[in-house]
């Protein structure tokens, strides 16, 4: 039996996105993204039922400042308390695995999607993803990028307008496009 697009997507292999499957998919996730856009903060609880069935593996305690952004909602994981603060964008093509007590700054982006390098099967209208894993107590600063593949240790603190192109080990302050560990942290470590 033939495999589903879908079924490529979530192992990584080059697949259409243009499946109706996945078009539908993506739909019923820019209505409740509109919902949870539009609702408005004192009314916490609509917008956890929203969140309850954009994002159905969240750990208690998410909190998402809107805007927001997100391709499907059901390819994002949570612990508990993680924060993301205004404008944030997650392509959650693949599996995105955040850990608790986890923060994001203000227009940080989190890319799982990505494209062939090769001009002829990019042309092909194929793309594929790789799944980014971030640890707990992560604190990633505003306008921050993740790329496809990425994993970021417990404890690391990713500076503001970083690239993180490669992983990242834990506790580590990094920074830069491309992001690189500038030093370790300590345990107990001011800001």
């Amino acid at each position: 039996m033939a495999r589903s697009e879908k079924e490529k997507m979530l192992a990584g292999e080059l697949y259409d996105a243009l499946d109706q499957q996945l078009s539908e998919e993506r739909l019923q996730a820019r209505l409740l993204l509109k919902a949870l856009n539009d609702a408005p903060e004192d009314q916490p609880e609509k917008r956890a039922a929203i969140l309850a069935k954009l994002i159905p593996e969240a750990g208690d305690g998410l909190w998402i400042q809107t805007p927001f952004y997100c391709d499907y909602g059901t390819n994002i994981k949570t612990g508990e308390k993680v924060f993301f603060n205004f404008n944030c964008v997650v392509l959650d093509v693949m599996q995105v695995t955040i850990g608790s007590r986890t923060l994001f700054g203000p227009n940080v982006q989190l890319y799982t999607a990505t494209h062939p390098m090769d001009y002829k099967e990019r042309a092909s209208g194929l793309e594929f993803a790789k799944p980014i894993t971030i640890g707990e107590d992560v604190w990633v600063g505003g306008s921050a990028v993740i790329c496809p593949g990425v994993s970021i240790g417990d404890r690391s603190v990713i500076g503001a307008g970083s690239v993180v192109t490669k992983d990242i080990p834990a506790n580590v302050f990094a920074a830069g496009n491309p992001c690189k560990v500038i030093r370790n942290l300590k345990e107990n470590e001011p800001a």
